[in-house]
């Protein structure tokens, strides 16, 4: 298949839906052989969709937040493919909403294991690999959030704040070695995740028929972006795919804005 990523294989984490997904399916798109991890079995149907669009890919199940679990992730990767070129480690929770004092432990704690364990161990498997390909590129799904506080998401505003640093760090430490670390920093993104964390409610497939309730609860929050709307995955997904291209080759230890003027107000 051609496209800018033919003869690439890139993996991503937190795949089975929302932005993982839609960077599986661009990077597929592009010519990339990708690999698909989550701990939702749903990963299978984003894998399925990228071999439909004409490139292989393959679903790992996979909780970030074990290293033998990723450590197998990468021993599945290299074992099918023989290589990685590039990494989107994007598995993230929402964490719970709360104010910091009523925080459970166990959901602060999970909460930093998902959003920055997972991400240090990814890049601790996915590093070696790279080098052995002769190099590459890792973006990490931040937040807005890892750069300007909230209210009752201390462990979400927490964990993405250390990850956009933890991504700085290793952009330092490898950059020399042919290894390119970035971030996205979304802001309101139209995805399962949103609809749980912000509206209150379990996520659901974009797509089926929303509730009055809901519709006026996304209305509102439309209402208070500067751009008049919400981001698509897809958006997303296009910067996820520019700092792994050869055009960004001079960006490393960025953590890139995507929000429509969100943090700018």
């Amino acid at each position: 298949m051609s496209g800018r990523f033919a003869g690439k294989v890139a993996l991503v984490t937190g795949g089975a839906a929302g932005i993982g997904r839609a960077s599986a399916l661009a990077f597929g798109r592009q010519g990339a052989a990708v690999v698909i991890a989550d701990v939702s079995p749903r990963g299978e149907e984003t894998a399925r969709a990228v071999r439909d669009a004409g490139s292989e890919a393959l679903f790992v199940p996979t909780d970030v937040t074990r290293a033998d679990s990723v450590r197998a992730l990468l021993v599945a990767t290299l074992s099918a493919f023989g290589r990685l070129d590039a990494a989107h480690n994007n598995a993230g929770v929402e964490g719970p909403r709360a104010d910091l004092t009523e925080v459970p432990e166990e959901e602060w704690d999970r909460t930093l294991a998902v959003n920055l364990k997972g991400v240090w161990l990814s890049m601790r498997e996915e590093i070696p690999a790279l080098l052995s390909a002769g190099g590459g590129c890792i973006v990490n799904t931040a937040s807005v959030y890892g750069l300007v506080g909230a209210r009752k998401v201390s462990a979400y505003v927490a964990s993405k704040h250390a990850l956009v640093g933890l991504t700085r760090s290793a952009a330092l430490e490898w950059g020399r070695r042919g290894i390119r670390v970035n971030a996205v920093c979304p802001g309101l993104i139209d995805t399962e995740m949103i609809e749980r964390a912000v509206l209150g409610e379990p996520g659901s497939p974009l797509g089926r028929s929303l509730s009055p309730r809901r519709r006026i609860a996304r209305a509102m929050l439309r209402a208070r972006q500067p751009s008049g709307r919400m981001g698509a995955p897809e958006e997303v997904a296009d910067a996820v795919l520019w700092l792994c291209s050869p055009e960004s080759s001079y960006v490393n230890g960025h953590a890139l804005v995507i929000d429509g003027g969100m943090v700018v107000r």
